[in-house]
């Protein structure tokens, strides 16, 4: 059955409302608590026909972004846009995205179903022990990233081959309508009208090139909307091409910035960098970063999505478990502090699951036992218990008699 705007009129090059209420569905599932989502939820049958109408009249742009920064894992300026402005994203993924999948590399890894950290992470391990013959002979590890690169996405670069992937495989009678969404949401600058959260002395520290507020004319794609996410993938998917079919890299993979090569030949390593640099430059507008390059010996390990792989064993990354410490502590303060808040139990649930999710991909049990039995404060065993073999923290259920 399709939900459409107008039943008696013509469709065709619509989007339909059924469509967009599937977006709305897979955009709830993320942020279903948010102040944005729950007051669009009030009222989201008319919300929905209401964004319809003006997707399919041609009036539509995005809202105000809000602004902020997280501290972990790394400092970032974070944008979310507002939950209109998220199902919107949803909508063009969902109609985009098997296209995409058909043109990418197996070995890109970011915002793939299927994929991800520890997919990315198992493959470079793959890669090393193919390479080195099970770690009989040598090889090399090159790992790379690109400076600032959210903030340095050329949009007039962007949205042209956008266009053209677009007009060449997409063959739906709504293509207009997608063509000028991906538009306005790519040329849209959130920088320019958005409402900061927190303090703006959270921004200190932050280095211009992790800032869109310093980005130049017509770059930039704002981190935390799923849009950025998948076209930033786009934008570098001839780099992927280039590494795989002009270079002839086999053992290559990529999540987000952060490439690793691996090659038997330590000097065939050193000779492509120059030839990368130049690629990126001319081809994309982007820089390496000169302070990120490493080249050495598998045998000396390498440090990867938030886990270090050495021959025979991977290990969780030390500033992971720096992390998990931190997030106890926090935690704690505010058990002692007074009794825990609704939100305060939800938002300690799904930290202590986050990290324990991560965790459980490595060799780590007896580190999760010690961890949790010596630092949790005692005050939240009453609300919680641990279940799936030190995995995951689950509500205790209060009997009523």
């Amino acid at each position: 059955m399709q939900l459409l705007l107008f039943p008696e009129e013509d469709t065709n090059g619509c989007i339909l409302l059924e469509e967009l209420f599937e977006a709305y569905i897979s955009c709830r599932k993320l942020k279903r608590n948010t102040a944005n989502s729950l007051a669009f939820e009030v009222d989201y049958e008319q919300n929905l026909i209401d964004l319809c109408e003006e997707i399919n009249q041609g009036t539509y742009r995005p809202g105000k972004s809000i602004a902020f920064i997280v501290d972990k894992p790394v400092k970032r300026e974070i944008f979310a846009a507002d939950f209109r402005d998220r199902v919107v994203h949803h909508l063009l993924i969902n109609k985009l995205n098997h296209l995409f999948e058909k043109e990418f590399i197996y070995d890109s890894y970011a915002c793939r179903v299927n994929k991800g950290t520890h997919f990315g992470i198992k493959r470079i391990d793959r890669f090393i022990r193919q390479c080195s013959m099970n770690y009989t002979r040598d090889c090399y590890i090159l790992k790379m990233d690109i400076k600032g690169f959210f903030m340095h996405i050329d949009k007039t670069l962007l949205y042209p081959r956008l266009d053209e992937f677009i007009k060449a495989k997409y063959f739906e009678s709504d293509k207009t309508l997608i063509l000028d969404l991906c538009e306005k949401i790519i040329f849209y600058d959130p920088a320019k009208n958005c409402i900061i959260k927190g303090k703006k002395n959270n921004w200190n520290g932050l280095p211009p090139d992790k800032s869109l507020f310093y980005s130049p004319e017509n770059c930039g794609l704002p981190i935390g909307n799923l849009t950025s996410q998948v076209f930033a993938n786009f934008y570098l998917n001839s780099l992927d091409h280039f590494m795989k079919h002009k270079l002839k890299i086999r053992y290559y993979g990529r999540y987000v910035d952060d490439f690793v090569l691996v090659h038997e030949d330590n000097e065939y390593l050193k000779s492509i960098i120059p030839v990368i640099r130049s690629f990126l430059q001319n081809d994309l507008h982007l820089k390496l970063h000169p302070k990120k390059i490493t080249l050495q010996h598998y045998q000396k390990g390498v440090k990867y999505l938030g886990a270090f792989i050495k021959p025979g064993r991977i290990y969780m990354a030390n500033r992971t478990k720096g992390n998990f410490y931190n997030a106890i502590k926090k935690h704690n303060a505010v058990v002692r502090d007074h009794k825990p808040s609704k939100n305060e139990k939800d938002s300690f649930l799904s930290s202590m699951n986050s990290y324990l999710g991560i965790m459980k991909h490595y060799k780590t049990y007896r580190l999760r036992k010690n961890i949790l039995s010596k630092y949790i404060s005692a005050w939240w065993w009453n609300y919680f218990y641990l279940s799936g073999g030190i995995s995951k923290f689950s509500k205790r259920v209060k009997i009523v008699k």
